[in-house]
């Protein structure tokens, strides 16, 4: 990787021993810092492990060198990681951050979380960022002392915030939650304020671009591999066309494999100095000297340059009609969708058909709270495991393929 050298840390990365601290305290355990412990807890959750079999964008039985949600977590943190070491920022909350960003995601991708949006549209909704936050926070049961992971503040205002701000000064939803707050944020900030009006720290905005990155360059991949578009189709994109002519000017004839590859070494190594070049100039440009500072700056302080953000967007504007919404993946996930929908109708009808552990209770609680204790099940599922647990209760379980 091109920023492969630590600097020092800087005035305005978020500190381990400035920390705000847990919801339940614990005493610190030197000499892992409170955001390593962070991350360590998170590899050793059950939501994380379920990542490996949780789609992408391709479904499990499709192949075995498309991209899961586990190996995409691992790429984000691998360029937040480099990010975060170039710019003298945290490099262990910029993992935790990246390690956690998906965990709230329902099998089957966006269709998945679509779905269950659909179901839960009379029960507030569902949100994935605020799942991420509902599987820390209670979800993940592993403590005698607490529910959840109990893990800094800082890392928690990450996974809430790493787009932005959900709310103004006066708590009124803002943009995306103009209409109110997911029900697992609001209940979550009520003991535990996360300070919603503002940004988040510079860590979180870097694993947020971090994502980007990597799904814009392992999506193209993915989507070469699966032959939905060819390299060819690509040259007239900026940066990565101009990654294209540069590896064929270099090494004509080799094979393609290697010319993807080498393209895309290329690209996503363009991208990280970009962020890393942009983020130094902003900094120094609004003179931050405290994580503090960046929250309250008013805007985001790790961005692409402007020239950068237009070619990412060029990017994600092939990717979306190519892949993304391409009649191969659209049919798939139509019947994914249909997967979740039957699965979530079924347990609201006879929840007794849960595991014992989903099953306590139940008779106490309301429709709302039941929908939720519903959703929380599936969102938790693997691809597989839902499929499998469609195919207990109907006859018209689909071959995702």
């Amino acid at each position: 990787m091109a920023v492969s050298g630590a600097r020092p840390r800087v005035s305005w990365a978020c500190d381990p021993d400035a920390s705000r601290g847990r919801l339940v305290f614990e005493p610190e355990m030197p000499p892992r810092s409170g955001f390593r412990r962070d991350c360590d807890r998170i590899i050793h959750s059950t939501a994380f492990r379920r990542l490996r079999h949780k789609t992408q964008v391709f479904v499990f039985n499709e192949g075995d060198h498309y991209r899961t949600r586990l190996t995409h977590t691992l790429e984000v943190v691998q360029v937040a990681r480099s990010i975060a070491r170039a710019l003298g920022l945290d490099e262990d909350l910029a993992e935790a951050l990246a390690l956690a960003h998906d965990l709230g995601h329902p099998p089957f991708a966006h269709a998945g979380e679509r779905a269950l949006d659909a179901c839960m549209a009379r029960h507030g909704g569902f949100d994935h960022n605020a799942q991420s936050l509902r599987v820390v926070t209670r979800i993940e049961r592993r403590y005698a002392q607490f529910d959840g992971l109990n893990l800094t503040w800082e890392t928690l205002e990450g996974i809430v915030k790493h787009n932005g701000p959900l709310t103004d000064r006066e708590g009124r939803g803002i943009g995306h939650y103009a209409d109110g707050l997911p029900h697992a944020i609001a209940v979550h900030c009520a003991q535990q304020d996360l300070d919603l009006w503002s940004h988040a720290g510079p860590e979180a905005q870097v694993a947020a671009l971090a994502d980007d990155i990597a799904y814009d360059v392992h999506d193209l991949d993915d989507g070469i591999r699966a032959r939905m578009f060819t390299l060819d189709e690509l040259e007239p994109l900026p940066l990565v066309g101009e990654a294209l002519r540069e590896v064929r000017t270099r090494y004509p004839g080799i094979d393609m494999p290697r010319t993807v590859n080498e393209v895309l070494r290329r690209v996503i190594t363009r991208l990280i100095l970009d962020v890393v070049r942009q983020g130094e100039a902003a900094a120094t440009d609004s003179a931050v000297a405290s994580a503090d500072q960046v929250r309250r700056l008013g805007r985001t302080l790790i961005t692409f340059s402007p020239e950068m953000a237009q070619a990412e967007k060029a990017l994600k504007g092939f990717l979306y009609p190519h892949m993304y919404r391409h009649e191969r993946v659209n049919r798939v996930m139509a019947e994914a969708q249909r997967v979740v929908r039957e699965l979530f109708a079924h347990f609201m009808a006879v929840p007794q058909d849960m595991p014992p552990s989903w099953q306590q209770d139940l008779e106490s609680l309301d429709e709302t709270r039941r929908a939720r204790r519903v959703t929380d099940y599936i969102a938790g599922m693997t691809d597989r495991y839902a499929l499998d647990q469609h195919a207990r209760f109907f006859d018209t379980t689909p071959d995702l393929r």
